[in-house]
């Protein structure tokens, strides 16, 4: 049996009406794929894909986080479906019809996961959107329910049949469990004191910036005042989902990196400032300071396990108001500089020592409370930006080329109405823009923003190549 932790159930409690807790993906491939196939190679690699097979297990009156628990039977057809888009099946209407599949909910009653075979793109091939609650991913590493599909068969060994315990048992968990509360938070409190200026919503309580030098044992680079300036990307998130993707030149992306000295996380941040200064500047809403971005990350290295969530956020600035291209990524480069010095010394269990701290039965009402709380009043962030590095090599499924994968993300009131997320494969960046309707209407508008941003950064060798060509 194995138990959510206290962060996967977060994931659960957060979910409301409007804000959804979808992760996934839109793989792209060259020739059409029939639906049988897909079917098929689901329930041949169901064993060897926790994801695909197990169901939520509740404890009775909530006294305790969720089990997973393998279903009897997993009906296929309920989590596998097909589509065909009207011709001529543009990127646009593609794009359309993932944002409406990614804003509805998944049915708790069944393993967390759908998958959608789209035909009648133009070019002749297909697509794949696959979904999964971030309860049963990361979102960083959320890519198990689509490996499945992936030649050659995976490595993978099916493990034996996860059953939740019985009902005596799920109950003295829970008193052990909330025994152990007032640990977590006394060490949550420890560790986190001496790094609470560069903790998202905690760095703005008043004495944050005092109370971490005071409890500080060594010297440490001063962060920024991370103020997150109101936008017309900040407010409560509708039900209704925006989604636009583009493909940008990696090859592209290292020549910036490599001219101006860089990583290319660095240059990915870059972009995503140009193209939200564009936004605001056409929406007259640019502010004078800078916008507050969070960066999820991954620290399955550090903790040691892959079980459940295992990531973090930190916090940085994204220089909008800086007008020049090249000194915006210099400005990018400098202030996510800082914070990885910062950030190295953050235990990577902080997140989920948080999460425990509370009584499970009280985490579900004290988590929408707060994230209902902080996003009509003050969001810590206005946008999150993310890069996930991918394979630099052609994948396939059942012997058809993967052409491209973008990640499709939440949107929520705390982090704001738009995210962007890269993903590096096969010499491409990927990128995937996911919104909120109401806040940022025009998402498909990013794609060009950032195209833009990309020639506006490259080296002037490489401008009059591509424009020659």
């Amino acid at each position: 049996m194995r138990q959510l932790s206290a962060l996967d159930a977060q994931f659960l409690n957060f979910e409301t009406a409007t804000n959804v807790a979808n992760v996934g993906g839109l793989s792209v491939l060259g020739k059409d794929l029939p639906m049988e196939m897909v079917l098929d190679r689901l329930a041949e690699r169901m064993s060897g894909v926790p994801q695909l097979r197990q169901r939520l297990v509740r404890v009775p009156f909530g006294l305790d986080h969720p089990y997973w628990a393998d279903s009897d039977e997993v009906d296929l057809d309920q989590h596998v479906r097909e589509l065909t888009l009207t011709p001529p099946g543009s990127d646009k209407q593609l794009a359309a019809r993932v944002a409406r599949l990614h804003e509805r909910r998944l049915d708790r009653t069944r393993p967390l996961w759908e998958m959608y075979v789209i035909h009648g793109l133009a070019g002749g091939g297909c697509a794949l959107y696959t979904k999964v609650h971030h309860a049963a991913v990361d979102g960083l590493t959320g890519a198990e329910v689509l490996a499945a599909l992936m030649d050659p068969t995976p490595g993978t060994v099916a493990g034996e049949p996860e059953t939740a315990p019985g009902l005596w048992r799920m109950l003295a968990r829970s008193a052990w469990h909330l025994a152990a509360n007032p640990a977590h938070l006394l060490r949550f409190a420890g560790e986190a004191l001496p790094v609470l200026d560069q903790l998202p919503f905690f760095s703005r309580l008043p004495g944050a910036r005092g109370l971490s030098r005071l409890m500080r044992r060594e010297s440490l680079p001063e962060l920024p005042d991370f103020a997150a300036p109101h936008t017309p990307l900040s407010g409560p998130v509708s039900s209704r989902r925006r989604y636009a993707f583009v493909e940008l030149p990696l090859t592209d992306v290292k020549r910036v990196k490599n001219a101006f000295g860089v990583t290319v996380n660095d240059v990915v941040m870059a972009l995503a400032a140009s193209a939200l200064r564009r936004w605001l500047t056409e929406h007259e809403a640019l502010p004078e300071v800078p916008l507050v971005a969070g960066v999820p990350f991954s620290v399955r290295r550090q903790v040691g396990t892959d079980e459940g969530n295992q990531v973090s956020i930190m916090i940085t600035q994204l220089p909008t108001q800086v007008a020049d291209a090249r000194q915006r990524l210099e400005a990018v480069s400098e202030a996510m500089r800082q914070i990885k010095e910062r950030f190295i010394l953050t235990p990577a269990r902080l997140l989920r020592d948080l999460s425990a701290s509370l009584p499970a039965a009280l985490n579900g009402l004290a988590d929408r409370a707060a994230l209902e709380l902080v996003g009509r009043t003050a969001p810590p962030i206005n946008v999150i930006v993310s890069n996930v590095p991918g394979p630099q090599f052609p994948l396939r499924i059942a012997g058809v080329r993967l052409l491209s994968h973008y990640p499709v993300s939440g949107v929520t009131d705390m982090s704001g109405g738009l995210n962007i997320t890269a993903f590096s494969y096969n010499g491409r960046l990927d990128v995937g823009i996911t919104a909120c309707r109401k806040l940022v209407p025009d998402a498909g508008a990013f794609s060009g923003y950032l195209r833009e941003a990309l020639n506006e950064l490259k080296p002037a060798r490489s401008r009059r190549g591509t424009a020659g060509g």
